[in-house]
């Protein structure tokens, strides 16, 4: 006889298929699910489809946003020689979060991964460079990809790839560790990691 039943089984399975849920987590989520009132469980379905409908890619930087251009990008008070260059968007939240980075964005939404078959045309690489070439009054590039083999081989295929239009081109340094994701980083361990970058070449 099965644990549960198979409505059970499949949202306690849907659940778990979401980054950084487990086995035990999901099942706990999905008793949660079924415990809620009927009032509190259809505000999770609208907020849910509300962000589904709603949120779109801004078109300039590519990070998450219920308008186009993003807040972000539309702030006439943000250091445009700046670009900081990250994976997703929530490393743009934790950026943003500690206050210290006053520039603009541009989110890649992934990495070079051949082992995940993704390839640097999975990514907004392409976007990045068309931008770059769009707007001369940007002057450095930091890249602040995760300090992963993935990320640091993205990183210095950008460095490669925007040498020629004299660009300085900038990695986030100390304090993170091989491995580490930006997202978990507290904010004094960011701010020396972003403050410490070092300019990068085809050695790096």
């Amino acid at each position: 006889m099965a644990r549960y039943s198979p409505s059970i089984q499949n949202l306690i399975a849907k659940l778990g298929s979401l980054p950084g849920i487990g086995g035990k987590s999901a099942q706990k989520l999905a008793f949660h699910i079924l415990d809620m009132s009927d009032e509190d469980t259809k505000s999770l379905l609208d907020a849910i489809s509300e962000a589904r409908n709603l949120t779109k890619k801004c078109s300039v930087c590519y990070n998450f946003t219920d308008s186009n251009p993003c807040p972000i990008c539309s702030d006439p008070q943000r250091d445009k020689s700046v670009l900081l260059v990250v994976e997703s968007p929530k490393d743009v939240a934790t950026f943003e979060r500690m206050h210290e980075y006053k520039g603009l964005y541009h989110v890649l939404h992934g990495v070079f991964d051949p082992i995940k078959s993704r390839s640097l045309e999975d990514t907004t690489i392409a976007q990045l460079i068309d931008r770059l070439g769009k707007h001369p009054e940007i002057k450095e590039v930091i890249v602040a990809t995760n300090q992963t083999a993935e990320g640091n081989a993205t990183a210095l295929f950008l460095s490669r790839m925007l040498k020629p239009s004299g660009i300085k081109v900038s990695r986030i340094a100390s304090g993170l560790p091989m491995g580490s994701d930006i997202e978990y980083a507290d904010d004094l361990t960011l701010a020396s990691a972003l403050k410490g970058r070092i300019t990068l070449t085809d050695e790096a």
